[in-house]
């Protein structure tokens, strides 16, 4: 039996018994051109020390054919995910020859096929454990190595490593590419790419040293590549990283490179930064776009340090390097860029992620309990990444910000190429600030779940700020009041609380903003008189931040069942078209979106969807001429106008070009526009492939083939389902668009009749299918039930299911029992 999965356990004994000391990956990538062929050689030497007579090296392909151990040719002893290796001496060499299979799935090496022009790109990617997908390695993160990569490809293309290329050789169209050898790395951040990539070159020099920067994108996406902007982002981030860390940057060269088809945001690999392509736009971009693509471009930097240089020895302590990353994405954003409103964003939006999974059932402490890969995969979550930055906010707040940084340059200069857990950090932040970080750790990494804050008022007068789940907590309460036509800030107090209840002196106020500034994690909920302020006057509030905390507490609210769906939906309206900031109308706009799909009643979801076609519209035709808001609000309206027809011939002008004046019907609209169409059964497939023929690229195939799925009928949803389910030569961005082309609409109608089928399918698709896709799956495909049914006795009938199919399960009955919860919670709250 296929042993893919590995266990906290078992790797731990490995690294306790093997040492290792060099790997050299030699790749043939030459006939990846060749659609036909469907796999490429690899062969990887791996040089290390053993204390145990037996051990195994793990790889996933096609085939291994050969193993040299110490010099002489032993029997395979491959079971599809690990080859064993027995008759070890102290020091060994071992060399193993296989075939790598080509990855469709965004999981190991990814070949993509460009339809604009034919050509074919490559990248890796590997995190948490699919770099055993392209060479034979040892797959956990505290076996670092240094890597040497050879790797053969066709002549004329770009081929990346981690490294720079120390020698290239070119024979009968074929380059050989030699790479510098690394400093040590755990196997999953490295990384290879190849193909006819476009480059353009700069570099960063200071205090004696030069880094090359490299930014990259396929031939076809050039002229939105938007380099300069990138580039000097990525020099005011190794700007400011270089001084706050005290450490030189230590991988020798920067490559970013944008590839197709990925599945994260971005990942760190050292040297050769990925990152999706969606950071690409095609047409008009918000400033928040390109704000989040230089948060995610400083938070892979800071990945340099945290997790590169210093990596966790087991995935418990994946937050070690997400939560920081994270945290210095916004605060270098803030610090070194234009972007100096990042945690606006960060409060509104990033957090809201937080806040959603640490109130499911299975939320979990930031430093979580991780037993083997499957659980591992499943943690790159709101926890690591959201709640642990806004933890590490909190701890800012507690020891100081000049303590916080001269802990981590403790941490780095001691542990510099080595392997990290929970205590090593915490020793350096004491060390540095004095404070009790120890007991600091306990209440907020060593927990979970998340505190909600109120304040109660009794009859004498006497306030007092409540707090679920008590943990210690620095904050400041802003007190705001009207004043003419503005809402400003009067007074703030600075508090630190631990009880439930805390006994507070407030001066009289409009408005009382609980956790004013943001700096801890808690939500927090506005009183009547606050709430009734805000309805009125909320976007008379100059300052960005606390909108965004407002706009927060009223979410967080409305999602928890205590303000009322409708009312969330009317104040969106009433103050959402004077939103400024582009940050939080993205998120409000959403947000509203979702209270409509998820929380309304179904006797007044019509009228409010009605509501807010309208009022999308209305927003966009007064909009400013050209601006982001504008642009905004065409995207709210494209998706409106897949729920609700009314405004069908307004779609169509847009589509014909004859829309308000500044607004770019850039393609990524346009199939907005189309899709809407499409689901409201205003569109024939002709019309369809009409639209694709006007743009036939990697991004109008998958849009087309979203519209496609989307059209409301029976039929078409039935071949959509049957595709996600069977059609394994679906991409993973193929995959999304056919699931959310079957879900499109909200039409119950059309997909119920499949609820029970899913239950039937989870479990053999999970064991069958790559995690990736299978997760897609499970995900995407849930029913939106009327009842819990169905999903309780499945839970009860597959106890022994895979721990993290069970995960998700549960995950998703949670967030069907929120929807049934709240809708029922209605009539109460009007």
């Amino acid at each position: 039996m296929t042993s893919a999965n590995l266990t906290r356990e078992e790797t731990a004994a490995r690294s306790a018994a093997v040492s290792v000391r060099r790997i050299r990956v030699e790749l043939d990538l030459s006939g990846a051109p060749d659609a036909e062929r469907t796999g490429f050689p690899t062969t990887t030497t791996l040089e290390f020390d053993a204390t145990t007579a037996q051990t195994w090296v793990d790889f996933i392909g096609e085939d291994v054919q050969r193993v040299v151990l110490n010099g002489r040719e032993v029997p395979v002893r491959y079971d599809g995910a690990r080859v064993l290796l027995d008759s070890l001496a102290p020091a060994n060499v071992a060399q193993i020859h296989a075939t790598g299979a080509y990855s469709r799935s965004g999981e190991g090496l990814h070949r993509f096929v460009d339809p604009v022009d034919g050509q074919t790109y490559l990248y890796t990617q590997y995190e948490p454990a699919d770099a055993r997908r392209v060479m034979a390695c040892f797959e956990q993160p505290d076996m670092k190595a240094e890597y040497t990569f050879v790797v053969h490809a066709p002549a004329g293309w770009e081929v990346l490593s981690n490294q720079r290329a120390v020698a290239v050789r070119e024979h009968d169209g074929v380059q050989t590419v030699d790479f510098a050898p690394t400093a040590p790395l755990s196997s999953y951040i490295t990384a290879v790419a190849a193909g006819p990539y476009t480059r353009v070159t700069g570099s960063w020099a200071r205090d004696g040293q030069r880094i090359d920067l490299g930014v990259l994108c396929r031939a076809s996406l050039a002229p939105y590549l938007e380099a300069d902007e990138i580039l000097e982002v990525t020099r005011q981030g190794l700007d400011f990283f270089t001084d706050a860390f005290a450490f030189p940057y230590p991988w020798g060269k920067y490559d970013q490179i944008f590839v197709p088809e990925y599945n994260l945001g971005a990942m760190e690999n050292p040297g050769l930064v990925t990152f999706t392509e969606h950071y690409l736009s095609r047409g008009a971009a918000t400033d928040a776009q390109r704000a989040a693509r230089a948060n995610t471009i400083l938070h892979e930097m800071a990945h340099m340090w945290f997790g590169d240089l210093v990596t966790m020895r087991w995935w418990d302590d994946l937050w070690l390097k997400e939560s920081f990353a994270d945290y210095m994405g916004a605060h270098a954003s803030a610090a070194a860029t234009r972007f100096t409103d990042a945690w606006v964003t960060f409060a509104n939006r990033r957090k809201a992620w937080a806040y959603q999974q640490d109130q499911l059932p299975t939320t979990h402490p930031i430093v979580a309990d991780i037993t083997d890969l499957e659980a591992a995969k499943l943690n790159f979550d709101g926890i690591t990444y959201a709640k642990g930055a806004s933890v590490l906010k909190q701890l800012v707040a507690f020891v100081g910000e000049e303590a916080f940084f001269e802990g981590a340059r403790r941490y780095f200069a001691a542990h510099a190429f080595g392997n990290t857990e929970l205590d090593d950090l915490l020793v350096e932040l004491e060390a540095a600030s004095g404070r009790d970080v120890r007991s600091w750790s306990r209440a907020w990494l060593e927990t979970s779940g998340v505190s909600t804050l109120w304040l109660e008022t009794d009859a004498d007068g006497t306030r007092t700020l409540v707090q679920t789940d008590p943990r210690p907590h620095r904050l400041r309460v802003g007190l705001y009041a009207r004043e003419a036509d503005r809402l400003v800030r009067r007074d703030q107090l600075e508090l630190d609380i631990s009880t439930a209840r805390t006994p507070v002196s407030l001066p009289d106020a409009d408005l009382v903003l609980l956790n004013d500034d943001d700096l801890t994690y808690a939500k927090i909920r506005l009183d009547d008189r606050s709430l009734d302020t805000v309805a009125a006057s909320l976007s008379s509030l100059d300052d960005a931040l606390a909108r965004g905390l407002v706009w927060s507490a009223l979410w967080n609210a409305t999602r928890d069942g205590e303000l009322s769906a409708a009312r969330f939906l009317a104040i969106v309206r009433a103050h959402g078209p004077a939103e400024s900031h582009i940050g939080l109308l993205t998120g409000v706009t959403a947000n509203a979106a979702f209270a409509m799909a998820h929380y309304l009643p179904d006797g007044e979801r019509t009228a409010q969807q009605a509501a807010w076609l309208q009022m999308t519209w209305e927003a966009l035709t007064a909009a400013e001429p050209g601006s982001d808001a504008q642009l905004v609000w065409a995207r709210s309206f494209a998706a409106a106008s897949a729920v609700d027809d009314a405004r069908m011939e307004d779609v169509r002008a847009l589509l014909a070009g004859h829309g308000p004046v500044g607004l770019p019907i850039d393609p990524d609209l346009r199939w907005q526009l189309i899709t809407a169409l499409a689901t409201t059964g205003h569109l024939t497939a002709e019309g369809i492939s009409a639209e694709l023929a006007r743009d036939d690229t990697a991004s109008g195939r998958t849009a087309a083939i979203r519209a496609l799925a989307s059209r409301p009928d029976a039929q078409v949803r039935q071949e959509a389902w049957h595709a996600a389910w069977e059609d394994d030569a679906l991409s993973n961005e193929h995959l999304d668009a056919v699931i959310s082309g079957f879900r499109a609409g909200g039409r119950r109608d059309l997909v119920r009749g499949f609820d029970a089928e899913y239950f039937a399918r989870i479990e053999p698709a999970w064991r069958s299918r790559s995690i990736e896709l299978a997760r897609r799956l499970v995900l995407g495909l849930f029913p939106s039930a009327e009842s819990l049914d169905a999903v309780d006795a499945w839970l009860a009938e597959h106890a022994d299911a895979p721990a993290a199919l069970r995960r998700l399960v549960r995950e998703q009955r949670d967030h069907l029992a929120r929807d049934l919860r709240v809708r029922a919670a209605q009539d109460r709250l009007r």
